[in-house]
C-alpha cells in the first residue's frame, strides 16, 4: 500500500504525547524541521525558533511569514472487506474523555482492538471533566459519517446491546498505540473468556527514539485518526462561522489568521512544573505578542486564542494586535448560551481543536497532547505552517 511519508509524520505526531517538543528544537538555529523514516524522503514543516533571552532583540521582519497550504496528502489507509477477519459475537465499549486531542487516539486504539478481535465496536459516550457528566457521541460528532467511514473495517453499534449488562463487561487498561503483540498477549485471552470488554486507554511516557524507528503504521489506526471523526452539523456551522469572522477581520492579510493555544490554567501549571526542572517551554501573553510582531505579522492580523473568555491579562497582546479574540468575541450571539455555558467545556474543547487545525498559522504557547494532535491533523490536511517558540534547558 502506497503511503505518503508526510502522512506518516502526521500520524507519529498524533499518536504521541509529543515529547518531540523537547527534542526537536535543540539546535542554535533552524528554519525547518526534518525527520527521516526508512524508505521515505525528508519531511518538512515550518518552525521558527526564538530564544527568550533574544526575544526583544530579534530583528524585525518586514513581511509576515504567510505560506500557502501544501499539496494534499494521499490517504494513509485502505478499507478491506470486513469478512477478511473472523467475526465474534462480543462487544467492545469505551468512552471519549479529556477533549478531541485524546478522542482521536482513544478511537484509534479501540478500532485496532475491535478489528483484531472481530468484535462489534460500540460508539462511545463523551465524559466531561466533572464526575458523572457525559454526553452522547452525536452531541459533538457526526454519527452517520463515523459509521460510514468505519464501514467495512469493524462492525459498529450505536449503543450497548440490551442483553449485555454492565456486569458482563470486563474493564481492560490499554496503552495508547497498542500493538498487535499486546492485544494477542494481554487482551485477546480475556476477550475469548469473557466475551465483552470495556477499554480504558492510558497514555504512557513516549519514547521518541522508538517512534523514529517505526517502519509501519497501522492503516486502521490511521483511518480512525484522520478519516473518521467529523463535527456534528450545528457545531461545525459554529466553527465555520467563527473562522469566517476571523477571516473577515483580517482583510489586509487576505483573510488569513493565526490561532494561538493559550490557556491560563494549563499554562501556569506547566510553567511551574518546567521551571522547577530548569526548562522553558511555555510563554506568556506578552512574549507571544512580541514573537509574532518581530517575525513580521501586521498589527491588523486577526488572532484567535483558545482561552475561554477574555481576561485582563490578555490586554498586553491586544495592545500589539488589536484584533485578538477569544470564543466569546466571535461566536454568533445566539449560540453562546449553548456552547459557552459552564457545562459546555466539551463543546469549547472541540471548537478550539478544530479552529486551531484550520487556521493559516498555529502557534502553541505550551507543549502537550493538544499541540501534538493539532500538528498531526494540520500536516495531514496540508496546513503545515506551525510556528514554535523554542524550549530551553
Amino acid at each position: 500500500m502506497a503511503m505518503d511519508p508526510r502522512q506518516v509524520i502526521a500520524a507519529i505526531l498524533t499518536l504521541s504525547m509529543f515529547a518531540m517538543l523537547g527534542n526537536m528544537i535543540k539546535k542554535d538555529h533552524f528554519d525547518t524541521f526534518q525527520m527521516k523514516f526508512p524508505a521515505t524522503s525528508h519531511v518538512q514543516y515550518d518552525a521558527i525558533k526564538i530564544a527568550e533571552k533574544n526575544l526583544v532583540d530579534l530583528p524585525t521582519m518586514r513581511r509576515a511569514p504567510w505560506k500557502n497550504d501544501s499539496e494534499a496528502l494521499k490517504p494513509c489507509w485502505n478499507k478491506p472487506a470486513l469478512e477478511e477477519r473472523e467475526q465474534s459475537t462480543g462487544f467492545i465499549t469505551f468512552s471519549f474523555s479529556n477533549g478531541p486531542e485524546y478522542h482521536v487516539s482513544q478511537l484509534a486504539d479501540a478500532v485496532v482492538i475491535a478489528r483484531y478481535l472481530g468484535a462489534t465496536l460500540v460508539l462511545p459516550d463523551i465524559r466531561g471533566s466533572e464526575v458523572g457528566h457525559k454526553r452522547k457521541f452525536e452531541e459533538i460528532y457526526d454519527m452517520k459519517k463515523c459509521m460510514e467511514n468505519l464501514g467495512g473495517v469493524v462492525r459498529i453499534a450505536t449503543g450497548r446491546p440490551s442483553e449485555a449488562s454492565m456486569e458482563k463487561f470486563v474493564v481492560v487498561q490499554v496503552p495508547n498505540r497498542v500493538s498487535e503483540e499486546y492485544i494477542a498477549a494481554k487482551i485477546e485471552p480475556i476477550f475469548r473468556t469473557k466475551g465483552n470488554l470495556s477499554l480504558s486507554t492510558y497514555f504512557p511516557s513516549f519514547d521518541m527514539k522508538r517512534a523514529e524507528e517505526t517502519e509501519y503504521l497501522d492503516s486502521f489506526a490511521c483511518l480512525a485518526m484522520f478519516g473518521t471523526l467529523q463535527l456534528q452539523l450545528e457545531l461545525q456551522e459554529v466553527v465555520d462561522s467563527m473562522v469566517g469572522r476571523l477571516r473577515t477581520l483580517s482583510r489586509k492579510s487576505n483573510g488569513r489568521f493565526v490561532a494561538v493555544d493559550l490557556r491560563f490554567e494549563a499554562m501556569e501549571q506547566q510553567c511551574r512544573r518546567r521551571e522547577t526542572k530548569g526548562k522553558k517551554n511555555c510563554y506568556n501573553v506578552e512574549q507571544i505578542g512580541i514573537f509574532l510582531k518581530k517575525i513580521g505579522f501586521d498589527r491588523d492580523t486577526a488572532i484567535y486564542l483558545t482561552q475561554s473568555k477574555w481576561h485582563h491579562s490578555l490586554d498586553a497582546l491586544r495592545q500589539i494586535f488589536p484584533k485578538t479574540f477569544t470564543k466569546e468575541g466571535i461566536m454568533p450571539a445566539e449560540k453562546k448560551a449553548k456552547f459557552l455555558s459552564s457545562e459546555s467545556s466539551e463543546f469549547e474543547k472541540a471548537i478550539d481543536f478544530y479552529i486551531c487545525s484550520e487556521s493559516d498559522v498555529f502557534v502553541p504557547s505550551i507543549s502537550g497532547l493538544f499541540y501534538a494532535n493539532v500538528v498531526g491533523k494540520r500536516i495531514a490536511s496540508a496546513k503545515s505552517q506551525i510556528l514554535v517558540p523554542a524550549q530551553f534547558r
